[in-house]
C-alpha cells in the first residue's frame, strides 16, 4: 500500500516557519524588556536583586531554545514552553503580575508555531 504524507517533505524553512519564529522571538524580547524595566525600578518596587539573576537567566534560556528550534533541535521544542511557563509563574508568584506577553507567546507557540513546526518534525534531531 502506498504511504501518503500530508506534510511538507522539504527541510527548507519557508516563510511560515520564519514568520512564526520571528513572532515568538518578538514576544520573548518583549518579556525581556518588561524584566529590564522592572530591574530599573527594583528599589522603588522593593524587588530583591537575586530575582533578576534568575529571571534574566530564564529569558536567555528562552531565546536559546528558540535558536535551537530554528536549527531543528528537538530539545528547543520541549525547553521553550517549559521556560515560558516558568517565566510566567515567576512573575505571577513573586511580583503578582499577569504577563500578557507570556500568554500571547504561549498561544503563538501552540497555535501558529506548531503549524510551522509539526510538518518539519522529521527533520529535527
Amino acid at each position: 500500500m502506498e504511504e501518503y504524507s500530508y506534510f511538507d517533505e522539504n527541510p527548507k524553512k519557508g516563510w511560515g516557519f520564519i514568520l512564526a519564529f520571528a513572532a515568538l522571538m518578538l514576544f520573548t524580547l518583549m518579556g525581556f524588556g518588561i524584566d529590564l524595566d522592572e530591574y530599573l525600578q527594583h528599589e522603588y518596587l522593593n524587588i530583591p536583586r537575586w530575582y533578576f539573576f534568575v529571571i534574566f537567566a530564564v529569558d536567555a534560556l528562552m531565546a536559546v531554545s528558540l535558536v535551537l528550534m530554528f536549527f531543528y533541535r528537538k530539545i528547543g521544542i520541549f525547553a521553550f514552553p517549559a521556560f515560558l511557563i516558568l517565566h510566567f509563574f515567576m512573575h505571577n508568584y513573586y511580583l503578582s503580575t499577569f504577563l500578557y506577553t507570556d500568554v500571547t507567546n504561549l498561544f503563538l507557540f501552540t497555535g501558529f508555531g506548531m503549524l510551522a513546526i509539526i510538518p518539519k518534525w522529521k527533520f529535527f534531531r
